[in-house]
């Protein structure tokens, strides 16, 4: 015989996997448009935010240059987290097939940028060429990223 407590948490139990599985489909649905279009904007707003790197750092303004650089380093990591397998179609991705099919190295390269923006702003008040300096650390990867894992548009 069960006691009350048991009862009660049978009916928790039932109840929670009840809702979960109504709610599931839908919330699932919803998650990956979710996630794609929050890829997209953190793509997005790390390329406006390059951009910005790019006329501060021409402009000798290292401290506002540098203070964006940390941000798009955080924001590659976060990018770790936007590609689990159910998100490879719909919603206008334009992310290719070979991120899931190369995923190591798709991930060595959100972390080879996050760790160059970081170094880029440890060394760009003292570059001898700015521009070379962007281009090594900042725009070389935006390049090797697109090139093989963005549909091009």
């Amino acid at each position: 015989m069960m006691s009350k407590y048991s009862i009660n948490i049978f009916k928790y139990i039932f109840f929670i996997a009840a809702l979960t599985s109504i709610t599931l489909p839908a919330y699932s649905e919803l998650s990956v448009e979710e996630i794609i279009k929050g890829r997209k904007a953190l793509f997005s707003k790390n390329y406006s935010t390059a951009k910005k790197v790019q006329t501060f750092a021409s402009k000798g303004d290292f401290v506002k240059a540098s203070s964006l650089m940390k941000e798009m380093s955080e924001n590659y990591l976060t990018l770790l987290e936007y590609f689990p397998d159910n998100t490879k179609e719909g919603f206008k991705t334009e992310a290719l097939p070979s991120i899931w099919e190369n995923k190591d190295e798709f991930n060595s390269l959100m972390k080879k940028s996050s760790t160059d923006m970081i170094e880029l702003a440890k060394v760009i008040d003292t570059s001898d060429d700015v521009g070379a300096s962007l281009q090594k650390f900042m725009w070389s990867n935006c390049k090797a990223c697109h090139s093989k894992f963005r549909a091009s548009h």
